[in-house]
């Protein structure tokens, strides 16, 4: 599995982690070994651009995620087809509010934008309200199981 971790930020990333997590939830879901993952950490500046330019909404948001081959999760006995997930990307700034906003560390939620966003990648969503539990409920489970075996 290729996860390839781009701090573009002077905001301060652990790389091994994210690769951990984004390996440890891409195995979860049973994606094929020689698929991959980038995650880009990117700034205010950066963020708003993409979020106007891809959303045509105003201001920064915390993550994004850019599919590339549509792969969708796969099981034990048949993972995913092989191919390249897509990009996270991810902004430091909005997260350290949102984080402290929610009573924990800028890295606990950054860990957690990471793995929502490689469920949208895989092709989870959350406008209705039936996917939207099903995608918070996997995403809480990933992340605590994850953080359990660190």
């Amino acid at each position: 599995m290729s996860i390839e971790i781009s701090n573009e930020t002077e905001y301060p990333v652990d790389e091994t982690e994210f690769a951990a997590l984004g390996r440890y939830v891409l195995d979860q879901m049973h994606v094929h070994p020689q698929a991959e993952l980038s995650i880009i950490f990117v700034d205010v500046p950066a963020m708003t651009e993409l979020h106007v330019r891809w959303m045509d909404e105003p201001g920064p948001t915390d993550v994004m995620s850019f599919p590339m081959d549509e792969l969708r999760p796969g099981t034990e006995d048949s993972p995913s087809a092989e191919g390249i997930l897509g990009d996270i990307v991810v902004c430091p700034e909005v997260a350290t509010a949102q984080a402290a906003a929610a009573g924990h560390s800028a890295g606990e939620e950054m860990l957690l934008l990471v793995t929502h966003g490689i469920l949208h990648l895989l092709g989870f969503d959350h406008a209705e309200p039936e996917e939207r539990e099903e995608m918070f409920e996997l995403q809480r489970t990933l992340l605590l199981t994850f953080l359990a075996t660190r």
